[in-house]
């Protein structure tokens, strides 16, 4: 969007695992603008309309916001961030659940961050409820 980039990280380790950024170097969510404020609405909705006709379902994921710490001090090199974890893999029945060697070396990566990316991209904006048959 105008004021926002969502991507796939090279390092995704769920399936779909996605970042929302703004373009604009910001510490903490006060530090938005107006504009980036009404622009950071629409993108959540195209983000999470794109999750949910993925696999035609209500799409499920954790979803966290990371900023500079509030600790007082001055953190210039912290960038704000929200991390979107979704467990679905291949359809709307079939989770990724993390394992024995996942969870103590190295994760498994079902698709690549490439192949998430492009799936995601070519969803339509608008929502699969929404569509008349």
């Amino acid at each position: 969007s105008t004021h926002w980039v969502a991507l796939v990280p090279f390092w995704a380790v769920w399936p779909f695992e996605t970042l929302l950024l703004p373009r604009r170097h910001v510490t903490q969510l006060p530090d938005l603008s107006d504009a980036e404020r009404a622009d950071l609405a629409q993108i959540l909705k195209r983000l999470t309309t794109r999750y949910d006709n993925l696999f035609e379902t209500s799409f499920p994921y954790s979803m966290g916001w990371h900023g500079q710490p509030s600790d007082g001090a001055d953190h210039p090199h912290w960038q704000l961030h929200a991390h979107f974890y979704p467990p679905l893999l291949r359809s709307a029945t079939v989770k990724k659940f993390m394992v024995g060697f996942e969870m103590l070396g190295a994760p498994q990566r079902d698709l690549t961050a490439e192949q998430a990316a492009a799936r995601l991209a070519a969803l339509s904006g608008v929502h699969y409820k929404s569509v008349e048959n």
